[in-house]
């Protein structure tokens, strides 16, 4: 490794663990999350799944301090209490990707993505000279370099979604939320976005937290699963202890069959409607 790779290396993100305990939180006086736990360890990936409803962005939100809890305990690499740090020494150990941010106007894509380097400015506009580096990295991580003086107004929202993720990864922290980062996305984006979480948990040690809808793609990026249903944990493990047919089916109140992808040898997951299969529907019909 050269002089410069090691300089680089030096400014990557180190991986951070961050554990909640206690989480409940509470919509009009009403309980929606119900003293859930979640643990985020670095070189890991944590995927929240559950149907419509169950808590899932609502707990990602609240450990990212965007959403506040009725109580909960937030705890960063075992010690330093979370919650007592400064929104801005707090953004730089926890980034989160939102759900359903709005298209910007007047502005570039650079523009957008030097939005995350603001814990490392001061209040009068003090330099960043990590800065530049740091936004050119995440725009290439991204696919979106050849897009960075261009518009944001004359985006797809695939390609919006990921210069949102790059404004995240050039936040440089070392926990990294993501809210149905999929969302928009088409499907070659979609797997290309999914390879990219592995490889900040794998290559760069970030602990990632990701609330997904599709169960296939969840198994297929996470090392943990955590399943919510109405607003409970009702399991955290691995994948395949997760995963069985009898649970998914039993939480998401449709029949789920699961078994192994012969060519992948990861779980693939199928809900079974009145008119799934073709031998059904002939026997329905004869």
């Amino acid at each position: 490794m050269q002089a410069g790779e090691e300089t680089s290396a030096a400014r990557k993100p180190r991986g951070h663990e961050l554990s909640a305990t206690g989480v409940t939180v509470a919509y009009d006086g009403v309980d929606v999350v119900h003293d859930a736990a979640l643990t985020l360890r670095p070189h890991e990936v944590t995927v929240l799944v559950g149907p419509n409803g169950s808590g899932k962005s609502t707990l990602l939100r609240t450990i990212s301090r965007l959403q506040r809890p009725r109580s909960a305990e937030l705890v960063l690499d075992g010690g330093t209490d979370a919650l007592a740090l400064s929104a801005r020494e707090f953004s730089r150990n926890v980034a989160l990707l939102t759900q359903g941010r709005p298209t910007p106007s007047g502005l570039t894509v650079r523009d957008l993505v030097e939005f995350g380097r603001y814990p490392y400015r001061g209040r009068w506009g003090k330099a960043d000279p990590e800065g530049p580096a740091a936004v050119d990295r995440a725009l290439a991580m991204t696919g979106v370099a050849e897009l960075a003086d261009r518009g944001a107004e004359h985006l797809s929202g695939g390609q919006l979604q990921r210069v949102w993720l790059a404004g995240c990864l050039a936040q440089e922290t070392g926990v990294l939320l993501l809210d149905e980062p999929t969302t928009y996305l088409d499907l070659r984006y979609q797997v290309e976005l999914l390879d990219l979480v592995r490889d900040l948990a794998d290559d760069h040690g970030i602990a990632v937290g990701a609330v997904l809808h599709d169960l296939d793609q969840a198994a297929a990026v996470a090392d943990r699963i955590v399943l919510l249903d109405s607003g409970r944990v009702v399991s955290d493990g691995r994948p395949e202890d997760v995963l069985t047919a009898e649970r998914l089916t039993a939480t998401y109140g449709i029949r789920i069959e699961v078994d192994t992808d012969t060519l992948t040898g990861r779980l693939r997951t199928r809900a079974i409607g009145r008119h799934h299969t073709r031998s059904e529907r002939l026997s329905a019909t004869s």
